[in-house]
């Protein structure tokens, strides 16, 4: 089997899905734009060839590299990147060469437009707050008047929580306006609650091989308000999310990938979407969940989520047992620019027999994920909350 993987350096979790296809036999033929000497040795060992390019945004460049590894390994089986950003050019790449694994050219664009993502909810009956495509202030004001304030804005087409932010006044939204982006927005009704994720590997005909659920604070609100960060993944998904995230898979026809889907937990009632308690999706990323979550599930479940998913690539079904304990994976990541009561040395002293990793993040994923993150895990949730607040206070 021959599968190319785009950017098999960044994230850093790729490497580890390299290797474990590396191990099931897969030939991981590899393109991208970091020189192959700076590419850590792991990576090396397991890739079969790495073809270097000078820019990933050059898709000519990307082309040809496709095209020599199919007349040196000859038909392709599988090409993906793992990171949002290169979804489209996936999606092209796919069907330029017939490749017939993953999304073609025709079908990409609900998995990265917002406004076309809001769509597919709405017809598949899946609750979601109303949406407006942003145009003139006068259209935008109208929308906030009628669901109230405060509004979420965020790039049609965007990574994360980059270019999102929260508007909660009128005087707000005229600023936003003055100095409107010049790409496509869409805007939002604000729904209150955490941000709980729907984390599965997807076998053949939609159905999930392995399930994980993140649970966030307002990411949104760790970027516009540059706060330090703090999460935590479970070893179980509570049923409303199981059914939500099932459903959301089968309607976007996402077979044989890694999705990670965001839901809102409500935190009150909202009128149309749901009460208290209830889940209401906000956008479906198909590809793992970005920085350490993909190990933070590994931690949770005592379970190796990167072959599994080789095992989907290879068999089309799940051969791993999970046999090991359970556990709240906790993530806390200090930024820059913040003071902080207690010295590394001190978290290392108190909280070592349970901290799992330990590192500073990559400079791109600072704004997101913070510059140095502790990773733990615990058994009870209080026990887990006196982490964050010891890391973090």
């Amino acid at each position: 089997m021959n599968y190319i993987f785009i950017s098999p350096a960044y994230p850093v979790t790729c490497t580890h899905f390299c290797e474990r296809l590396h191990g099931l036999g897969v030939n991981v033929l590899g393109i991208g734009d970091v020189p192959y000497d700076e590419l850590n040795g792991q990576l090396k060992d397991v890739l079969t060839e790495y073809y270097y390019v000078d820019t990933l945004e050059d898709y000519d460049l990307v082309y040809r590299a496709v095209g020599f590894f199919i007349h040196k390994y000859g038909r392709i089986d599988w090409l993906e990147s793992m990171n949002e950003y290169w979804l489209p050019s996936d999606a092209r790449l796919r069907t330029d060469f017939n490749i017939s694994t993953g999304t073609g050219e025709d079908g990409v664009w609900k998995l990265v437009r917002k406004s076309a993502m809001k769509q597919v909810f709405l017809e598949a009956g899946i609750p979601t707050a109303p949406q407006h495509m942003v145009s003139d202030f006068e259209a935008g004001k109208a929308f906030a008047d009628k669901v109230g304030y405060p509004v979420i804005v965020k790039p049609d087409i965007g990574v994360g929580a980059n270019g999102a932010m929260k508007i909660e006044t009128e005087e707000e939204l005229e600023e936003f306006y003055r100095e409107l982006p010049d790409v496509p927005y869409v805007m939002e009704q604000f729904l209150s609650g955490e941000i709980c994720t729907y984390d599965a590997v997807i076998g053949p005909d939609c159905e999930p091989l392995f399930e994980s659920m993140c649970t966030y604070p307002s990411v949104i609100d760790s970027v516009q308000y540059d706060e330090n960060i703090h999460y935590y993944t479970t070893a179980d998904v509570p049923e409303k999310l199981r059914v939500l995230g099932r459903k959301t898979v089968k309607a976007f026809g996402a077979d044989r990938r890694f999705v990670h889907f965001e839901f809102i937990h409500l935190a009150k009632a909202y009128r149309g979407i749901g009460k208290a308690g209830d889940y209401a999706v906000m956008e479906v990323n198909m590809r793992p969940a970005g920085g350490h979550d993909p190990d933070m599930m590994n931690y949770a479940r005592s379970a190796d989520v990167f072959r599994i998913y080789a095992e989907m690539v290879t068999s089309g079904k799940r051969i791993s047992p999970e046999s090991g304990e359970h556990f709240l994976c906790a993530y806390a990541a200090r930024k820059d620019g913040h003071a902080f009561t207690h010295t590394d040395e001190e978290i290392m002293e108190r909280y070592g027999g349970d901290i799992v990793m330990h590192e500073e993040m990559p400079p791109i994923d600072w704004p997101s994920m913070g510059r140095y993150v502790y990773m733990a895990r615990f058994k009870e949730k209080e026990e887990m909350n006196r982490y964050f607040a010891f890391v973090l206070g």
